[in-house]
């Protein structure tokens, strides 16, 4: 488990946050609100996923504006679209009385623990690390979460691990691994979860490279 916080009857909670990314004229990186939702849903799903849990439900907490609400919602709705599953429930506040020169919002799920009897796996890397405006101008290189969700389906991702600020090589750290990649910069903050640390059955290695094609190395 790496961000998650367990709660009674076998609940998880995760959550991930964005500020002075947006549509409002002083924010840092102007995107969408759309796509800010988006890649802090990805976020608190993957620390789901790296619990053994998937959402049930979705709390959204906005301070952007009441403009930004529906925006948000499309948000959690395309990342699930995306994976071919259900959209959970949705429900949060907005900050409607006082103006914010900035955008800033926070995804928080609530999911449920899965049963896993994980087998033997080597630790891959899946996804290139990006940040800021390298999320939209290189997306060819981000981690895909429906793949990531199939590999699971099909048993041969074992783990999920996604990768923060702190780079690969931090993730790794926290492991207990020791981080060998070429031509990757793995001090790199990966922004939002853009590089994804897999757990792959040691005897579905070559399903998984033929599945997850370009940018997914072996860790050592």
């Amino acid at each position: 488990m790496r961000n998650a916080v367990l709660l009674p009857n076998g609940l998880v909670l995760t959550t991930d946050n964005s500020a002075a990314i947006g549509e409002k004229q002083a924010d840092i990186v102007q995107v969408p609100d759309e796509v800010v939702a988006y890649f802090a849903g990805r976020v608190a799903l993957l620390e789901q996923w790296a619990a053994g849990a998937y959402p049930v439900s979705i709390v959204l907490h906005n301070f952007s504006g009441n403009k930004s609400w529906d925006k948000y919602i499309a948000g959690m709705e395309k990342l699930f679209g995306e994976i071919d599953q259900p959209c959970p429930e949705i429900t949060g506040s907005t900050e409607s009385n006082m103006e914010t020169l900035q955008s800033a919002m926070a995804v928080t799920m609530i999911g449920t623990k899965q049963i896993t009897s994980p087998e033997n796996y080597a630790w891959y890397v899946y996804g290139k690390p990006c940040v800021g405006e390298e999320v939209m101008t290189e997306s060819e290189k981000i981690a895909d979460m429906k793949k990531i969700l199939d590999g699971v389906n099909s048993e041969f991702v074992q783990r999920v691990w996604p990768v923060g600020s702190s780079g690969i090589t931090g993730e790794c750290e926290q492991l207990g691994l020791s981080c060998e990649l070429k031509e990757w910069d793995t001090e790199k903050s990966a922004g939002p979860a853009t590089s994804v640390l897999l757990g792959i059955a040691n005897d579905l290695v070559e399903e998984a490279r033929q599945h997850f094609g370009q940018y997914f190395e072996k860790i050592n």
